[in-house]
């Protein structure tokens, strides 16, 4: 873990518990959920803690200390804002274009949770800094024209595709999963996952001998990102049957 990251995460901790009821983060990336996950179920003592985007299975989170007086209401208290974009359904707008102008206005990253597009509307959830500097300053997003409200709810389903992917690898290493996910060789795969450029679950590794686990996410650089999702049985010879989902 970054000793800077780390270092936050503590202050987080000491602030909480020399007095104030909750303290949150900005939004962080999914590695730093992580390890903010991992990290905060050793040091955070009697104190409660929370990762929350806005919805359930959001990818950006805020991180939440608490006193645990505060229970379930901690969701209502994060310091994030819900904004609501509405233009014509005939506008093709991605995620690339709201992410783009958004950064235009020298925003940080850290201040925009998820940013979840459909047709004619998209919702983005951001700090209470970065909603009024959104809504004072946005009219168009690329050459498309919006109008922003924060008075909506979320209620876009941020449905992932995926594709899928079958097969049969020698064993559940790293390397032969890699190989079948990237469509590579295992020695292409092996020289992936030394150089670093392979996850499992949003955490760097390096070993072509760990094994994968169904559920287990993997991310691999210049292929895309992965699940895991399916272990079917052994063929005549001896191979395994897995099945796998990429993100799209």
């Amino acid at each position: 873990m970054d000793k800077l990251f780390e270092a936050r995460l503590s202050d987080m901790v000491t602030r909480c518990g020399r007095g104030d009821s909750a303290v949150f983060s900005h939004f962080l990336d999914e590695r730093q959920c992580a390890e903010a996950q991992q990290w905060c179920g050793k040091n955070c003592g009697a104190l409660l803690f929370k990762l929350w985007g806005g919805y359930e299975d959001a990818r950006r989170r805020m991180l939440a200390v608490y006193e645990d007086y505060l229970g379930d209401y901690i969701t209502e208290s994060y310091p994030m804002i819900c904004l609501t974009f509405s233009f014509r359904e005939e506008d093709k707008l991605t995620h690339r274009d709201f992410l783009g102008s958004f950064m235009a206005l020298q925003l940080k990253r850290e201040v925009i949770g998820d940013i979840v597009v459909s047709d004619g509307v998209a919702q983005t959830f951001v700090t209470e800094v970065g909603a009024r500097t959104i809504t004072s300053s946005v009219s168009k997003i690329g050459r498309v024209g919006v109008k922003i409200t924060d008075s909506e709810p979320f209620r876009l389903e941020n449905a992932q595709k995926f594709q899928d992917i079958g097969g049969t690898v020698a064993s559940m290493r790293l390397d032969c999963i890699v190989g079948l996910a990237a469509g590579i060789s295992r020695e292409k795969a092996s020289v992936l996952i030394r150089s670093e450029k392979v996850e499992i679950n949003h955490f760097p590794v390096t070993s072509v001998s760990a094994e994968v686990r169904e559920g287990d996410v993997l991310s691999i650089r210049g292929s895309g990102r992965f699940i895991l999702s399916g272990i079917d049985g052994l063929t005549k010879k001896g191979r395994i049957h897995i099945r796998m989902r990429k993100y799209i």
